[in-house]
């Protein structure tokens, strides 16, 4: 019988979250200390946080297995090495990726029928949201921000996720770009292309959403005079794992519909607390 990793630690929310959903959560040992989804997963221990890490935390948790995501922790990834420590380093950056972490974890802990299970069930939720998507009257054009100064958009997944949830985003050409260095965007930019909906995600910082009305000339774009600003928590949407693919698709669907003048089916109703200035 394989010998699977007995002791996890996860430096990233999105991987406790998946080994919660396969059932394989006492594998964990350690996670960052942005961890929020499942509410239970607080509880373990906290040992990094995202771009920095407490090495004698890690190891004092005896992890067989650490779990890390993208260039952002390569640093740490490679200290951990060099102490002996057995890395995996994920890297996914669009929904086809997303879910293929999923499979590669579950493969990893010996639980590939959950993980195909999970795989099946996540992309059929994403096929009910762009079907209710498809009866739209008209797309809203779409300003996502995943920061405010500078301003970056494009993250790829979540616009990805913008168009399954019935909008249109007005820089698709940004999700190309890996690096957010590479996804900063003026706000001179941003009148001219006229949103209808500008929803933000400011990761670690409540959306002040006074700031965004009052950028130069942006009370001439559709969204601002409409008031569809609009807050996702950033741990529903900036995560590239299970929460993006449900709560955070289907807040946006919400959104969406709300600003298209449509009535979303029932079974899509978010879960958790959505922006208190979308009427339901």
């Amino acid at each position: 019988m394989a010998d699977f990793p007995r002791r996890i630690a996860c430096l990233t929310e999105e991987t406790v979250e998946t080994l919660y959903l396969l059932g394989q959560q006492d594998r964990i040992v350690g996670v960052s200390g942005y961890t929020a989804r499942p509410p239970e997963a607080r509880k373990k221990p906290k040992i990094s946080a995202f771009t920095t890490a407490k090495f004698d935390k890690i190891l004092a948790v005896e992890p067989d297995l650490v779990l890390a995501f993208s260039d952002l922790q390569a640093d740490i990834v490679r200290e951990l090495m060099l102490r002996g420590v057995t890395v995996f380093a994920f890297n996914q950056r669009s929904i086809a990726e997303i879910l293929d972490m999923i499979l590669v974890l579950a493969r990893i802990v010996g639980a590939e029928e959950k993980g195909q299970a999970l795989v099946a069930q996540l992309t059929h939720g994403l096929e009910a949201i762009r079907a209710s998507a498809a009866n739209f009257p008209q797309r809203p054009r779409v300003l996502f921000e995943e920061w405010k100064d500078p301003l970056i958009s494009g993250i790829r997944w979540v616009e990805e996720l913008i168009e399954i949830a019935g909008g249109d985003p007005i820089f698709p050409h940004l999700r190309h770009h890996q690096d957010a260095k590479n996804r900063i965007v003026d706000p001179a930019a941003v009148p001219p292309l006229d949103p209808e909906v500008i929803i933000a995600s400011w990761c670690g910082m409540k959306v002040a959403k006074q700031h965004i009305r009052t950028r130069p000339n942006w009370d001439q774009t559709t969204a601002v005079r409409n008031n569809h600003i609009y807050e996702i928590k950033s741990t529903y949407i900036l995560q590239p794992g299970p929460a993006a693919l449900t709560e955070g698709v289907l807040q946006l669907h919400a959104i969406l519909a709300h600003v298209a003048g449509v009535t979303p089916n029932p079974t899509l109703k978010p879960l958790e607390r959505l922006d208190p200035d979308l009427r339901q």
